[in-house]
């Protein structure tokens, strides 16, 4: 399955900002074994690279495995070599640009039309709206309607309160972080974690 394909079938990128590295790999096997299988791991967590590589090589070549806060061609470069297959940027900018020329799934990181024109015309694979909340379901409404076909994936404040009103809005994913995760990334509750999952999956099934 493609990128796009699978974006458009789970509806849900997890994403992981751990402190501690043990408890970020854990958290990508405890989301994997809840159905979600779309992770985005940042680069700003603790031993990033190290928890993309663990993850590449318990889930195999097929996992969509991510490094999220990518800023730089070295830090795309860095990422893939550690076994990421998709990249997330907050924003335009060199990694981005590197991420395309290596034939990386990218999803990128846009707010103004500007920006979403500039990522379109880089071929990127999915458009990151960040942060999100700064607009609201709204605002993804008003974006998407000089830009009804594009893939749009809001990030930032997504809980599942509201994850559905985005999806009413045109979206075709969300990314959700700390709503999702919580603590788990930095040793909290892995059954808490899996409760959350669950909600997460219910909302993006319907």
């Amino acid at each position: 399955m493609d990128f796009s394909t699978a974006l458009r079938t789970e509806r849900l990128v997890a994403i992981i900002r751990g402190s501690d590295a043990e408890a970020s790999f854990r958290t990508v096997m405890a989301l994997a074994e809840a159905g979600l299988p779309l992770v985005e791991i940042s680069l700003s967590g603790k031993d990033a690279l190290g928890v993309i590589r663990r993850a590449r090589a318990e889930l195999g070549d097929a996992a969509w495995i991510g490094a999220g806060t990518v800023l730089t061609g070295g830090d795309a470069r860095r990422a893939a070599e550690a076994g990421a297959n998709l990249i997330v940027t907050p924003g335009l900018g060199a990694g981005l640009e590197e991420s395309v020329r290596q034939g990386l799934a990218t999803l990128a990181g846009v707010l103004t039309p500007s920006e979403v024109i500039a990522a379109e015309a880089l071929g990127v694979s999915a458009l990151k709206l960040f942060p999100a909340s700064a607009g609201g379901p709204a605002y993804l409404q008003a974006l998407r309607a000089p830009f009804p076909e594009l893939p749009f994936v809001p990030v930032g404040g997504v809980d599942a309160a509201i994850a559905q009103a985005y999806f009413d809005a045109g979206a075709v994913a969300v990314g959700v972080g700390s709503p999702l995760v919580g603590d788990a990334a930095d040793g909290g509750d892995l059954d808490e974690l899996r409760k959350r999952a669950a909600e997460f999956r219910a909302v993006c099934a319907r």
